[in-house]
């Protein structure tokens, strides 16, 4: 408890000096708008200027063309009268004489560099000009300098501190505006998910432990009475798609107690504490309508292990697993809030988070087995009309290795493929060529082989005769068995494609064979002895682990 204490005292210095940082960096940035400012103000006010020399200055004077002359820091300022015609001068080129009316938006200012002359003061009484120097006071120079520049900092300041009071109530520092700070978990009641136990098939061993959770929930008296306390939380581990989120919602579904959901990464912001802020906000509205269960999907995004040091720099990840640690070890469990994790990485969480009185309990969502694949596909079946020859229990026997996404996204394209085949019922062939487009991938087109083709085929030194069912391989016959070649035949004439002991078996057998799986695996050994120069290391005949077979599909 001690080093959470510490831990979150330097998150909390670390989050300070950033919050430092970021206050300097706004002042650097409001002294360089507002100097950008005051120079694109001095440009736009200033009207239209042009430098002429004395000589012409005084000649203008003598004809009569200057109204007013303000002399400014050694520099004369002339405006010239109404009906004055000048001639711009742009790129060193000359352009058409206009005429000055003061009716003009941009007022025209001829300007020298004032030359002592003893003349110039009676020219100008002379000639009815009028003439000044204006002296400005120090209180004025001051104003000019409090308007340009100090009062635009003043203001963007005062704006950055009343958007971080604001912020500071509505989760936290910086991270509090526009509710960034607050938690962005999805609250389900009862059943509002949709999905309950009955939903999930397969999994029964993880189901028997989380419905304990929920009785305890329900039930705790039962459970206090004689001494037991309730888990602080629980870890969901297994393989993508093996259904650790589904699990988590039909939670939802049979607690009948709010479930607070929420992804890992909703707590990874680019400002320094608001992850830490939306657990504190996510624990504390927990906290108001327990008993309750939160859920953190994918918890290894903030609970990845400290040992290797900062997480590249990271300060943000480490200070809400800092935060999360404090808020597991603080609340109570006689409460009854329940905290869920689910992640497939559980070897690089932090060992603080798995330590007993945090996440007490290991859940293990492994791949269904035979039973559970049966299982997960008759759920996944219920709402599909299925034709007569179904026969799931292959389809399951085919399947080994998938998880539960996998056999949701096979039951689906099957029943696709039979929309696209304009059929209303989805068949065997449905759920085997989509077992085969989901699993194995599509069929290579480019390397089917036509009715042409048919007639010899030649792989390396390998040679297919369809036609006389003959077979040659570096110019020696080799004798094939007439399943053998119709297997041979099957793989070489869709190269590239990968083919499951299921399919196999339904097409080269047509299931008049009373046998298993073993049958084509012992079929494909003794094949690759015949035609493979290393068994060991095939070259024709390839293995998709967890699949299939297929012809190779390089020349």
């Amino acid at each position: 408890m001690d080093s959470n204490n510490r831990n979150n005292r330097n998150g909390g210095n670390k989050k300070n000096n950033k919050n430092l940082r970021s206050v300097i960096s706004l002042i650097g940035w409001a002294l360089v708008l507002t100097l950008v400012f005051n120079y694109i103000l001095a440009a736009t006010s200033g009207g239209r200027s042009f430098e002429v020399p004395y000589s012409e200055m005084m000649d203008l004077v003598e004809q009569d063309q200057i109204k007013e002359i303000q002399l400014k820091d050694g520099v004369l300022y002339a405006t010239p009268v109404d009906g004055y015609t000048y001639t711009e001068k742009t790129d060193n080129k000359y352009r058409e004489p206009k005429t000055y009316t003061q009716s003009e938006k941009s007022k025209l200012t001829l300007y020298t560099t004032y030359l002592t002359d003893t003349r110039l003061l009676p020219l100008l009484d002379e000639h009815n000009v009028e003439y000044s120097s204006p002296v400005k006071s120090s209180w004025s120079v001051l104003g000019d300098i409090l308007v340009m520049y100090v009062l635009p900092m003043v203001l963007m300041i005062g704006l950055f501190l009343l958007v971080m009071r604001i912020a500071s109530k509505n989760g936290g520092g910086i991270g509090g505006i526009g509710n960034v700070g607050k938690s962005n978990a999805k609250v389900y009641m009862e059943k509002q998910t949709g999905v309950t136990f009955k939903d999930v098939a397969g999994q029964d061993e993880a189901k028997e432990s989380l419905e304990e959770i929920i009785d305890f929930l329900h039930n705790p008296g039962k459970y206090t009475a004689i001494g037991a306390k309730l888990p602080k939380g629980a870890l969901l581990v297994g393989s993508p798609g093996t259904g650790k989120t589904l699990l988590a919602k039909a939670v939802a579904g049979e607690a009948n107690v709010p479930f607070f959901s929420i992804s890992g990464s909703d707590f990874v912001e680019m400002f320094v504490g608001v992850g830490a802020s939306r657990v504190r906000d996510l624990f504390k509205e927990a906290a108001k309508v327990a008993p309750c269960i939160i859920f953190i999907d994918e918890i290894d995004t903030i609970g990845k292990s400290r040992d290797g040091g900062r997480f590249g720099g990271n300060d943000e990840r480490e200070q809400t697993l800092n935060q999360l640690l404090a808020e597991l070890d603080g609340f109570d469990p006689s409460k009854g809030v329940i905290v869920l994790g689910a992640t497939n990485r559980p070897e690089v969480l932090d060992k603080a988070l798995l330590r007993p009185g945090r996440f007490d309990r290991r859940i293990t969502v492994d791949r269904p087995n035979l039973a559970g694949r049966l299982a997960t596909l008759q759920v996944h079946t219920r709402n599909i009309r299925l034709a007569e020859d179904v026969n799931l229990d292959k389809i399951a026997q085919a399947t080994a290795g998938c998880v539960g996404a996998d056999l949701a996204n096979l039951v689906n394209e099957a029943a696709l493929r039979a929309v696209r085949k304009g059929r209303k019922a989805v068949n065997q062939n449905d759920l085997l060529a989509a077992f085969e487009t989901v699993i194995a991938g599509s069929e290579k087109k480019g390397t089917v082989i036509t009715q042409e083709e048919k007639r010899i085929i030649r792989v390396h030194d390998l040679e297919v005769n369809c036609q006389s069912r003959t077979v040659v391989l570096g110019g020696q016959p080799v004798r094939l068995t007439a399943k053998e070649f119709d297997l041979l035949q099957l793989l070489i004439t869709h190269r590239g494609k990968v083919y499951s002991r299921e399919a196999l078996l339904e097409t080269v057998w047509k299931y008049d064979y009373m046998g298993d799986m073993r049958t084509v695996d012992v079929h494909i050994r003794r094949l690759r002895e015949k035609i493979e120069r290393d068994n060991a290391g095939p070259e024709f005949i390839l293995t998709k682990w967890g699949v299939g077979y297929y012809f190779t599909d390089k020349d």
